[in-house]
């Protein structure tokens, strides 16, 4: 008896596991475009809504300053020790590269000492506001996965504004404020992501609580993009298919975590007291040693890779789509309106793939793979749809009474209609797979 139970429990564990085989996005990873599946006419393609995988996106950035002249180094000039803002001895040089601290640095890789990074010049024009924009441009559509995460070398800022666009740096708008004192520099409450809510997700807040000046153990800088999704998926993020299904329902909300490009707006540099030490300018500046961005290629659930090309980044695109972002149908392909894949139903989501058009099947009229026949036509051996009879046309596409003299009378087409959801169901069940073309 307990060998049987055994055994049951066994093949019970194999079958759950060769299922879980097909749905390999059950947590809403959706790394597959298309599979094969068998029914009783053999192997057919079942396609599903898919996305590349996150990857760190500051591998393909390019970055631009403004003003381009900032970096420090060119005339050479003195600058105090980060921890010590009093002991003003230290050299930045750009033609010498142990003493160069070029905008590329901001990306290098961390763990050597002492650190690399970029700075800026220091604020030896004060009172003229030391300003600096920090642009990183992708040329590609990028969708956020984790925080935007900006280590800084000297203290962080009194004054920044983080900065997104949608438009390869067209317009901008703001992500998020930083200051030491959000009500007076940018008359803004002080808030934290804490603070929002489901409801209240895409408002834009100013926070007080990464700007602290020259603390040597308080450097970093956060965009929160996980604690914002928390508010669909849970705290630790576990429930993937609600977020998922918010964000393919609320294009807002979608939108909110797509960039194209962001700005970093340096408005004032870390302080560490209300008034400027007129004696020290050389303590004042801005340096930053690491910036993290890690998101996905957009690709409209068309596209589960994501290559570099001639320096720039372009969508691998399935089901039949095409451009940087899979965003139109290939030629030929043009059966029905481009539409992006859909994160619903879960796990596997909607392709929406492109279809043939009409005009360009030739002699394949029509194919098992893609169920060209319409009003529920069978396909015979890919060159005709066998129509039912109130429809005619190279795809059933028709109704056979428009062709005759008096048109279609209420009676016949009570006929088309009568047959329209038993043609419905035969549509639906050749779409699940169950019944083919």
């Amino acid at each position: 008896m307990y060998l049987s139970r055994f055994l049951s429990l066994h093949a019970l564990w194999v079958t759950v596991s060769s299922v879980m085989q097909h749905y390999p996005s059950v947590w809403g990873h959706y790394d597959v475009c298309k599979t094969q599946i068998y029914t009783e006419e053999g192997k057919v393609w079942d396609y599903m809504a898919c996305q590349p995988e996150a990857r760190d996106m500051i591998k393909y950035v390019r970055v631009t300053l403004d003003p381009p002249d900032i970096t420090c180094g060119d005339p050479p000039e003195t600058f105090c020790a980060m921890g010590n803002p009093y002991m003003c001895n230290n050299e930045c040089d750009a033609s010498t590269q142990e003493l160069a601290h070029p905008p590329e640095l901001m990306f290098d890789l961390e763990g050597r000492h002492p650190s690399t990074f970029w700075q800026s010049t220091t604020w030896k024009d004060y009172p003229k506001p030391l300003h600096v924009n920090i642009t990183l441009s992708w040329n590609k559509t990028i969708e956020l996965t984790d925080n935007i995460v900006i280590t800084f070398e000297s203290g962080r800022p009194d004054q920044m504004i983080l900065e997104k666009s949608l438009d390869y740096g067209r317009t901008w708008q703001p992500y998020q404020y930083y200051a030491t004192d959000c009500l007076d520099a940018f008359h803004m409450d002080p808030k934290s992501v804490r603070d929002l809510s489901q409801h209240t997700v895409l408002e834009i807040i100013c926070t007080e609580e990464y700007s602290t000046g020259y603390m040597t153990n308080s450097k970093i800088i956060h965009f929160e993009i996980k604690d914002r999704f928390a508010f669909f998926a849970g705290p630790r993020l576990h429930n993937m298919a609600s977020l998922y299904g918010q964000l393919d329902t609320t294009k807002k909300l979608r939108d909110f975590f797509t960039i194209t490009d962001l700005r970093i707006r340096l408005l004032r540099p870390a302080t560490g007291e209300i008034y400027v030490d007129e004696q020290h300018l050389a303590r004042y500046f801005y340096a930053i040693s690491d910036i993290r961005v890690y998101g996905r290629c957009k690709c409209n659930l068309h596209a589960t890779g994501c290559k570099e090309e001639n320096k720039r980044l372009l969508c691998e695109c399935e089901h039949n789509t095409t451009g940087p972002d899979c965003g139109k149908c290939k030629k030929n392909y043009q059966g029905r309106p481009w539409s992006p894949g859909s994160y619903l139903p879960i796990p596997k989501g909607t392709a929406n793939i492109c279809i043939p058009s009409i005009s360009s099947i030739g002699t394949n009229v029509c194919d098992n793979e893609l169920l060209h026949c319409q009003n529920g036509g069978t396909c015979i051996n890919n060159v005709r749809c066998q129509c039912p009879p109130a429809y005619t046309g190279i795809l059933c596409e028709k109704l056979k009474c428009e062709r005759d003299p008096g048109g279609c009378s209420q009676s016949s087409a009570q006929g088309a209609i009568s047959h329209g959801p038993l043609l419905l169901l035969m549509a639906l069940l050749g779409a699940a797979g169950l019944h083919t073309c």
